[in-house]
């Protein structure tokens, strides 16, 4: 059990949810000033399939890595890897993703009935396809004989699916409603997402290079890639600004929703630390930290929202 759960790799799992909590309570304040009812219901599954999801893409990159061989060329990494270190076999991790791809799906269904049926059927099966491409999109970053994150494209499907899809894709599950203000935060949570991921692609630069997994941060460089994590740091708080700043929180002087800003002060910090590190590996620590640093973002927008406005 220990190993199953070291390969969930639980400090991903705060990232995930972020933009189920940014799109839920952005819906939740609309729907109020609107006198329309939130449903807990939907956010509690929203939150299932999330983590479903999270852990199906993780045991995935273990099992697709595993049997590349890509993480057997890393020196060092501070989560072991588990079919590469015989912790867990191929077709046991093969099995997992099976299994949780059945169970993300079972979930998906079950949300989507929640949130669609009887009135919206024709967005019940809109989601139904959102939901299928976010379990292949979770399986092939690694996984087949083309995967997308060993061709540089891992960034694209990130931002997609852990930033458009989640924040959008759950607030219209609240609201059944687009609106074109929400790309904002869902880009915000987007990039912190590509932060991490670039993060990790980073410290793995000379391992994937042996290994031929050719990542965005391989294809640029170390140096490049180190200017890229600066502007995905340096942008979300920016957009989230935007994002109130459109719906009039300036002119009505009710400044207590921008409590989320206070993330300027440690972001700037941590973007400092972050430029200071000259040896790949040395960057392992800052993945939990842009995580829950994009985790406090959605609670700090939410709270803002919902209980300062």
């Amino acid at each position: 059990m220990k190993d199953w759960i070291q390969a969930a790799r639980l400090r991903t799992l705060p990232l995930s949810l972020s933009g189920i909590i940014m799109g839920a309570f952005i819906a939740k304040w609309r729907l109020w000033g609107q006198g329309g009812t939130w449903d807990w219901k939907i956010f509690a599954l929203a939150l299932v399939v999330t983590l479903l999801y999270q852990v199906l893409s993780n045991y995935a990159n273990d099992y697709g890595d595993g049997i590349k061989g890509t993480d057997a060329k890393r020196a060092t990494e501070a989560e072991a890897r588990a079919v590469a270190s015989g912790k867990i076999t191929a077709k046991q991790m093969k099995n997992a993703v099976i299994l949780f791809s059945v169970l993300s799906f079972v979930a998906t269904i079950a949300l989507l009935y929640v949130a669609f049926i009887p009135n919206y059927v024709n967005e019940f099966y809109i989601f139904i396809g959102i939901g299928v491409a976010s379990i292949l999109a979770a399986i092939g970053y690694t996984v087949g004989k083309k995967p997308y994150g060993y061709m540089g494209l891992g960034d694209l499907f990130v931002f997609v699916f852990f930033g458009l899809v989640s924040v959008c894709g759950s607030y219209f599950l609240f609201t059944k409603t687009f609106s074109w203000d929400i790309l904002l935060p869902g880009t915000a949570i987007g990039m912190m997402s590509m932060a991490v991921l670039n993060l990790n692609n980073m410290r793995d630069i000379e391992s994937d290079k042996l290994s031929g997994k050719n990542s965005f941060a391989l294809r640029i460089g170390f140096k490049n890639a180190m200017i890229y994590e600066m502007i995905l740091l340096q942008l979300p708080l920016i957009l989230i600004l935007i994002f109130l700043a459109m719906n009039g929180f300036i002119q009505t002087k009710n400044y207590y929703v921008f409590i989320v800003m206070i993330l300027l002060f440690p972001l700037a910090k941590l973007r400092r630390s972050i430029m200071s590190v000259k040896q790949p590996k040395d960057l392992d620590p800052f993945l939990k930290q842009v995580g829950i640093m994009t985790f406090v973002m959605a609670v700090l927008t939410a709270i803002g929202l919902n209980f300062f406005n």
